[in-house]
């Protein structure tokens, strides 16, 4: 007999319970031929709500959503699969990670998730008690389904837990295995999914229904791409890369769509730069949208950075609701400006111009006149980028604009940056780019559009922070691709893809075999002295294995 699946690929607002709601009742509706809808973790608050579980509304909110879905479930012939925080009867932690499958107003199925991850980004034993070891099995359409929540499946080889849920329904007589999952993007990560689960499949002899979240929540992003795997042929159908979608599949021991059998399907594989410019788009798009920002404005230096920032923005928000500001002192080059002019011109975004060298004057002044010291040449410097900070926060504050800051990963790594001064704002959609990647996504970003929107005099110039006479970033910094390989190595390290790590592992041993450790131990020394700025720094869109913020806890007041 048939099992005619529907897959529902959303995104979801973290606790928006009415606007999750809708979300799900519009798929219901797309779907009505489906015998079953399978929709993801934790879908009714969105994943990962963080402690908003111990606000003592949630429960009450939650249930709320649960019992419109159980409402919704009498007005479908279809089994509905959802994920809900629900309460732990036992003790341990007050809640469980749950998937839920419901029919006909009833909760036919309850499963609680038995491997909670506690690495990387991860922190659910923080807030939920692993369920117990029992399998969770229902037959529909003559079908025995086994059912898994995300990490469940992360586990085939044994490695990291001591429990193997999909081994247990496979154990248990599961024809087929429904994973529902709120797996975050990273580079290489759908690969990666595609391979664990296409391998997982075929070992166990059993086709598989895999269904993710997409759309971004704070820092972290999800890409979707929820797929279904055959074991005697691998993947057979992939949703789309960082897009909603619903769609159909049927099977009968095998998959089906349109009555035809489903074939090998090539995964859906995009270069890092597509990748990351993908990820970004969206993960601005969202962030303005669920905090409420429709405007955004960005300091415009004339540099890489900044220039690379704007252009996203754009293709995230409009021209419209981008605005640069320009903010030349007596350092500036020519080029500082008319270059942020051609940018924001080829862009179609509005361009400010506000000089500081008056501002900076009266500062020097007033420091010398009340302090009895001349203010040192690293003073000065990090004067001009507050003052900078303080009028793109002003400009904020007045009209409205969510400020993003421009810093990339590789200048975040070593502190490269201004605490309160070119670190200020409400969001950083680089910062998980090292200064190489930053390149080439500018790059990138040309090719795509097809033109030059980002002047080539900006790619090619030399990075400088232009805040004394004749500085070059290489005057402190060894050359970016020299950097750049060994902050991979140190911050990501084996968490790289294996092509990656082995790149990065045979330069720096080069390095070594150089006479070079006295430089690689004294960038590793800023990367650990700089902490205490990454720690007051805004948030940053993840596109990495590891970035900064919660995917990596470093003390600051360390021995390193």
């Amino acid at each position: 007999m048939t099992l005619r699946i529907a897959m529902a690929q959303l995104n979801y607002k973290l606790c928006d319970f009415s606007g999750n709601l809708a979300r799900i009742r519009a798929a219901v509706a797309k779907a009505q031929d489906a015998d079953l809808i399978v929709f993801t973790e934790l879908c009714l608050s969105g994943y990962y709500p963080q402690d908003l579980v111990e606000e003592p509304d949630f429960p009450a909110r939650q249930q709320m959503a649960l019992d419109a879905v159980l409402a919704l479930s009498r007005e479908t012939t279809a089994a509905l699969v959802i994920g809900a925080a629900t309460r732990n009867k036992g003790i341990g932690k007050p809640l469980h990670n749950s998937l839920l499958v419901i029919q006909r107003g009833e909760v036919q199925l309850a499963y609680h998730k038995q491997l909670l991850p506690t690495y990387n980004i991860f922190d659910e034993r923080r807030h939920f008690e692993p369920g117990p070891n029992q399998p969770a099995l229902l037959t529909l359409n003559g079908t025995r389904i086994g059912f898994v929540i995300c990490e469940d499946a992360w586990n085939n080889t044994g490695a990291e837990y001591a429990i193997d849920p999909v081994q247990s329904v496979v154990d248990a007589g599961a024809e087929l295995i429904v994973s529902i999952n709120a797996s975050p993007s990273n580079v290489g990560k759908p690969a990666q999914r595609a391979e664990l689960f296409a391998g997982i499949a075929k070992h166990w002899n059993v086709p598989l229904v895999y269904v993710n979240q997409v759309g971004g929540n704070d820092q972290i992003v999800f890409d979707g791409a929820s797929f279904v795997v055959d074991p005697r042929i691998g993947l057979v159908q992939q949703l789309p890369l960082f897009e909603e979608a619903v769609e159909m599949v049927s099977f009968d021991g095998g998959f089906l769509r349109d009555g035809e059998r489903l074939q090998d399907a090539v995964p859906q594989t995009l270069a890092d730069s597509e990748f990351y410019y993908r990820q970004i788009v969206l993960g601005l798009r969202d962030y303005a949208a669920k905090i409420g920002f429709r405007k955004v404005v960005i300091g415009s230096s004339g540099g890489i950075d900044s220039a690379l920032t704007l252009a996203l923005a754009v293709d995230a928000l409009g021209a419209d609701n981008v605005c640069g500001i320009t903010m030349p002192s007596q350092y500036s080059s020519a080029g500082s400006v008319s270059d942020s002019v051609d940018l924001c011109r080829n862009l179609g975004v509005q361009l400010l111009e506000h000089p500081i060298a008056d501002l900076v004057g009266g500062y020097r002044a007033s420091f010398e006149r009340d302090f009895g010291a001349v203010p040192s040449t690293l003073t000065v410097e990090n004067l001009q980028a507050r003052i900078r900070g303080t009028i793109l926060m002003e400009y904020s504050n007045h009209f409205g604009h969510l400020l993003l800051t421009t810093g990339n990963k590789s200048e975040i790594s070593v502190g490269y940056c201004t605490l309160y001064g070119d670190t200020n704002g409400g969001l950083n959609i680089i910062g998980d780019l090292y200064k190489t990647e930053v390149f080439a996504l500018a790059r990138y970003f040309n090719q795509r559009h097809g033109r030059e929107l980002i002047p080539q005099a900006i790619i090619d110039k030399e990075p400088s922070a232009e805040l004394s006479e004749g500085q070059r970033d290489t005057d402190s910094l060894p050359p970016y691709p020299v950097l750049d390989e060994i902050l991979k190595l140190h911050i990501e390290g084996t968490r790289l893809r294996p092509a990656e790590y082995a790149a990065a592992k045979a330069f720096v041993t080069q390095l070594q075999a150089n006479g070079e450790q006295a430089l690689i131990d004294r960038i590793l020394g800023l990367v650990a002295k700089s902490e205490f700025k990454r720690r007051q720094a805004p948030p940053i869109i993840r596109v990495r294995n590891r970035a900064f913020g919660n995917g990596r806890q470093m003390p600051i007041a360390a021995q390193y």
